[in-house]
């Protein structure tokens, strides 16, 4: 059969396109996603559990095999290559990530509007983020009530004291609270909205794919399956190859609207002869539109972190599995940018008893303006991932902001409410070493559990442990003390959020680097849309889980009603 729509990747987009499109009973809608399906009563209990540690860590959820290159340290010598999980199963990174629900800022639509996105500026959005939305604990012209998400807030009466002694030295400064961050834009702490109801993670599939739509005769669901190329008659985009296990299957379909995500789904234009026209012909791919921005402008925000002992006292409660609640946003001294910065205390570093012992700061860049990174093929062969360079530190200011809020997390250590409740403050890396006893098994759990009970022992021991064997290379006192050693870490620590973004952007007809017009519409060719945060023209101050959600709303609007 020919379908109407064929939606490539069961993310976060792909999930609210599923349920939009099919909606009309005389729409024929397939759904093919490269992971595992997550039916309703099937979902394993670590992407039920609110907090994430064990989910994100599971490479049966993840693209495991993919690998991105980062700036080099200190700008000189080889590029870093580090892993870059992002889930492979149905809900895409909403299934495993860390449920945050953050809009972001108005202005930030305002600019995707002045930089060629017609119809996206804040006023547009807003309806959108209001009817994808449940707000279980506000209401108002800015809220929805009723959507598919459930977002909720863990309020300062259930904070563990870790994010309390966090609160309270942030108040001592003068930092306003803010009871709601998705209302209130300008500086202050606040509880963090998550996609989350009853401790439970909700994630795109989870709210959008429930069983009542799955019942829908003219939805099809097409699990473990990749798809390795489009099919096209001249410049029309017909339908897709995909892949389950050794059997290779082309399916048709009227339109075609890739999902996959800001890293895959300019690879799966590329693999298609859609891209910058040498670098194909270099590959031995012919050229069906040469759109010079396929895989370029790729985003994601830059962040280092400050991690410490907890104190027994200060650790995650039982009144809430959330090890981040709480978080703030100010601006920077730079001024180049209200409110672009942003921090998340974390009461917990990992899903092992010595995670359990350490809490962290995570200093982010929220309005970044490093946008130099690429995605582009190693090779025509749709096996191997794509060659991902986020080159996240390419604009300065980045560094610089990063470095300023590096300090100013450590001297908040400094605050009595801090000290009474966290000790051994370290500079922390996302290394080989964390991410080795990140890895769910037995041995780690042995271990770390063994570890975890000398660390609450006697004073010495703990410092010995702490010093040499968890803090790694970096100094804190030394950091402090030395700005170019302070930069060499920032260069060798910063990771992005997981936000991967930009690498299909939306904008005007004349603008040789957009790929797509603002209803996803890729140029150059007929039948074929993009609708994931690769379209976006720059990455929101935002987490982009509920960013992706509204695109995926407005833009299942505006197909349902095109002629």
């Amino acid at each position: 059969m020919t379908y109407d729509y064929i939606i490539v990747g069961g993310g976060t987009a792909g999930s609210v396109l599923a349920n939009r499109l099919s909606a009309d009973p005389k729409r024929h809608v397939l759904l093919i996603e490269a992971g595992p399906d997550m039916p309703h009563g099937h979902i394993p209990e670590s992407l039920l559990d609110s907090y994430p540690g064990m989910a994100y860590t599971d490479p049966a959820f993840t693209w495991s095999q993919q690998r991105i290159t980062t700036a080099p340290l200190n700008g000189t010598g080889p590029r870093q290559i580090k892993p870059y999980e992002q889930g492979r199963v149905l809900g895409g990174s909403s299934s495993i990530n860390g449920q945050l629900a953050n809009r972001g800022s108005p202005e930030d639509y305002d600019e995707w509007k002045a930089l060629g996105a017609s119809g996206w500026g804040w006023e547009s959005v807003l309806p959108y983020f209001r009817r994808l939305e449940h707000d279980l604990d506000f209401d108002g012209e800015l809220h929805g009530q009723g959507g598919a998400m459930p977002v909720r807030r863990v309020f300062p009466d259930l904070w563990a004291g870790h994010a309390k002694a966090t609160a309270a030295a942030l108040a001592a400064q003068g930092m306003p609270y803010l009871p709601d961050q998705n209302a209130s834009f300008e500086e202050g702490y606040f509880p963090l909205a998550i996609t989350n109801a009853y401790e439970r993670r909700v994630s795109a599939s989870t709210a959008y794919l429930g069983p009542t739509v799955r019942l829908r005769k003219n939805l099809t669901v097409l699990a473990n399956t990749e798809v390795s190329r489009l099919l096209f008659t001249k410049t029309k985009c017909t339908g897709v190859i995909a892949t389950k296990g050794d059997q290779q299957t082309e399916f048709l379909s009227h339109q075609v609207i890739l999902c996959c995500g800001a890293l895959r789904s300019p690879a799966l234009l590329l693999r298609s002869g859609i891209g910058p026209g040498q670098e194909l012909k270099d590959l031995g791919i012919d050229v069906l539109a040469d759109r010079p921005g396929v895989g370029k402008h790729l985003m994601d925000h830059p962040s280092v972190a400050i991690a410490a002992f907890l104190e027994k006292s200060a650790r995650v409660n039982q009144l809430t599995r959330r090890h981040m609640v709480m978080g703030w946003r100010y601006t920077s001294s730079t001024g180049v940018a209200e409110n672009d910065m942003f921090v998340v205390a974390s009461g917990r570093s990992a899903w092992h008893a010595i995670g359990k012992q350490l809490g962290s700061m995570l200093v982010i860049v929220n309005k970044t303006f490093s946008c130099s990174g690429t995605v582009t093929l190693a090779e025509a062969d749709w096996r191997t991932p794509p060659k991902v360079d986020f080159d996240l530190l390419s604009d300065a200011r980045d560094r610089i902001r990063l470095m300023e809020g590096f300090r100013r997390v450590a001297a908040l250590h400094e605050m009595p409410t801090l000290r009474a409740t966290t000790s051994h403050a370290f500079p922390a890396v996302l290394g080989a070493k964390a991410r080795q006893f990140g890895k769910v098994n037995a041995r780690n759990r042995a271990l770390t559990a063994l570890a975890a009970r000398m660390l609450d022992g006697p004073q010495p021991i703990r410092k010995f442990m702490m010093d040499y064997l968890i803090s790694g290379e970096y100094k804190l006192h030394e950091l402090l003390a030395n700005d170019d050693a302070l930069s060499n870490f920032v260069s060798d620590a910063a990771v992005g959020g997981w936000h991967a973004s930009c690498t299909c952007r939306m904008g005007s007809s004349t603008d040789l680097s957009a790929v797509t017009d603002d209803e996803g519409r890729v140029y150059g060719v007929e039948g074929l849309r993009v609708v994931d945060a690769s379209i976006f023209p720059t990455i929101p101050r935002a987490n982009t889980n509920l960013p992706v959600l509204m695109i995926a709303e407005k833009l299942a609007e505006s197909i349902r009603t095109a002629v």
